[in-house]
This record gives C-alpha cells, sequence and structure tokens, in this order.
C-alpha cells in the first residue's frame, strides 16, 4: 500500500549561513551537521528520493528543518521565508509525483504570517510548519489568530515541531552536565517535547480551537507527551473556560505523527487515546531513518489492512490534499 512521509526535513544553505549568523546562535544547528545530515538535508533532488525508495515512502511532505527561520530579524525572516517556499515550490514541482511540502513562515513578524501563508499555500504547499515560540512571542499569543484565521478558511494544516526551550527555562531546569549532556537533555532527550506540548496545550487554553473549530494541527513524536497526560490535561478545561475538554480538542482538532519512533507500545497507547483516523507515519527525516524492513514489521501492529492503509496513506492524503 502506498507510503506517505510527512515531517521530512530539509533546508537550504542561505537559511544555515544566516542562522550562524545570530549572536547566540541556536546550539541545536549541531544536530544538522551531524554526519551527512547536512548533505542530506540540502538535497531535494536524486539522493533524497533515492533514500525514500531505500525505505519504501512513496510522497515525503518536505519542511523546513527546525530551528527554521523564527530566531532571524523579521525582516530577514520575512525575505527567507520567502525564498524558502519558492525553493520548495520548484522542488515539488520537479518531482511532483513524489514531494508535496509545508510552508516556512516569518514567525518573528507577526503581521507577516498569515500573507505568507496564503502566498505560499496559492503556490501548492499544503500546510505549514511552526514552532511554539519567536523570541518572547508565543504560538498562542493573540497577535497569531490572523494566521490561525487564515489556516483554517485555507484548510492548512499547522504541524508545531520541537525547537530549544528558552534560554530561562534552559537556565532553570536544563543546565548543570557537561555541555552536550546539557544539549541533549534540552533538545531530543526531553526539552524539545515539553516545548511543543506546552505550545500545543495553551493554543487549547487560549481558545484557538473554540474561535477557530476547523483548524488542525500536527504534533509529531506520538503527540509530544500530551497523550499522557490527559487524564490531568482534563482537569484544566473547567478552570480555562473552554466549550470541551481538552482530550476533546486532542481527538478533533489533532493529527498525530510517528516521527520514525516504530515502538508498538507507544502506538498501542495513542489507539486508546484517540482514533486511527488521527494517526499519520512520519520518519524525521534525515534525523530518523527506519529500514524498510523496520517500518513493514511496525506496521503489522495494526490490527486490519484498514487500519494499516489509514496509518500509512490514507490518513495523510486526506488531511493534505494528496491524490494518490
Amino acid at each position: 500500500m502506498p507510503l506517505i512521509a510527512v515531517e521530512e526535513h530539509w533546508v537550504m544553505p542561505d537559511i544555515t549561513s544566516a542562522l550562524r549568523a545570530v549572536p547566540h546562535r541556536d546550539e541545536s544547528l549541531v544536530f544538522n551537521e551531524i554526519g551527512d545530515n547536512q548533505e542530506r538535508l540540502e538535497d531535494l533532488a536524486v539522493g533524497r528520493i533515492a533514500a525514500m525508495d531505500a525505505q519504501g515512502i512513496d510522497v515525503s511532505i518536505l519542511a523546513l528543518t527546525p530551528p527554521g527561520v523564527q530566531p532571524l530579524p523579521p525582516k530577514e525572516a520575512l525575505a527567507l521565508s520567502r525564498a524558502a517556499n519558492d525553493v520548495a515550490t520548484a522542488a515539488v514541482a520537479r518531482n511532483a509525483a513524489r514531494f508535496r511540502s509545508l510552508s516556512t513562515l516569518p514567525m518573528s513578524s507577526p503581521k507577516d504570517v498569515a500573507g505568507e501563508l496564503v502566498r505560499a499555500a496559492d503556490t501548492g504547499h499544503v500546510g505549514a510548519m511552526v514552532y511554539g515560540r519567536s523570541g518572547d512571542l508565543l504560538l498562542d499569543d493573540l497577535v497569531y489568530d490572523d494566521f490561525f484565521t487564515a489556516a483554517s478558511e485555507l484548510g492548512q494544516p499547522v504541524f508545531i515541531h520541537p525547537q530549544l526551550p528558552s534560554t530561562a527555562v534552559r537556565a532553570a531546569s536544563y543546565r548543570g552536565f557537561d555541555p552536550m549532556t546539557d544539549l541533549a537533555l534540552a533538545t531530543f532527550g526531553w526539552g524539545w517535547h515539553m516545548d511543543a506540548a506546552t505550545a500545543a496545550l495553551r493554543l487549547i487554553l487560549r481558545g484557538t480551537f473554540d474561535r477557530h473549530p476547523d483548524l488542525q494541527v500536527v504534533l509529531g513524536h506520538w503527540g509530544e507527551t500530551l497523550l499522557f497526560w490527559l487524564d490531568r490535561a482534563d482537569s484544566l478545561s473547567r478552570i480555562a473556560g473552554l466549550q470541551r475538554a481538552v482530550s476533546d480538542y486532542i481527538r478533533s482538532n489533532f493529527y498525530i505523527t510517528a516521527s520514525g519512533m516504530l515502538n508498538p507500545a507507544l502506538l498501542q497507547h495513542a489507539l486508546s487515546v484517540t482514533s486511527v483516523d488521527r494517526l499519520i507515519f512520519s520518519t524525521d527525516y534525515p534525523f530518523q531513518r527506519p529500514t524498510r524492513e523496520e517500518i513493514d514489521s511496525f506496521l503489522t501492529h495494526f490490527s486490519s489492512d484498514a487500519e494499516r492503509q489509514q496509518f500509512s496513506s490514507a490518513n495523510a492524503a486526506s488531511l493534505y490534499g494528496i491524490d494518490l
């Protein structure tokens, strides 16, 4: 059956150079430079398609790698967002049967976010990837509400990707070890996922989905821990004056991806919290590279061919408007 991967990262050299030039640059950039990651991230042609073929992936939905452009000043973030979206559009046009793309947005320039989302959608982008914070602005700040209005009206799903926690949070919770352990704890080991989960939960508590009931959000890494804590998160619903329980928003406004974490125990927990029509395959390429055999083995843990097809391709195809 077809296989669609929705969280497959790329980058362009101009963005890498700009991020390296920022004072106190984002330390997570080091992960892009490990091994052959940088080469793979910059490849939107033969090498990437060969990697997809080896894994049995039919369609990859491209998304700019962390930390995106939100660490950049507003004017530069806007210019590079537009450039990245144009590059991705051209890559999709060259390989229309194999690629789709999520737009890059200038979150450090809130007044320009909705406009770039619309422009990117007009050129074929099927959704957007954002982060939970840009500088001191949190994603649930009402300054971004025009963006969520546009995303909802256009049917553009919003993928919230993890990012390095703020300097203050790192100082309070993620320091005190050697530099690399500090960084790992603040990123893939723990902090990334707490940051993204908190951003998603804050969107719910801010009433974002009461104002925009059709808005769809995507979370990676099996829901960035939120699926495991809904019994407690639901207690916030009444206090925040929400129309529904937090878990109801998760089941109706959120899609959950695997991000290459092909652990059947995580799948079974996700199925106990939400429904199979809300689960989507992804590999988090090139940072996770499951083999075709590992992918095929994981798919055996679904109870039927129909459920396997939903996870493998049908849910993503429906959400992102992909004809198979």
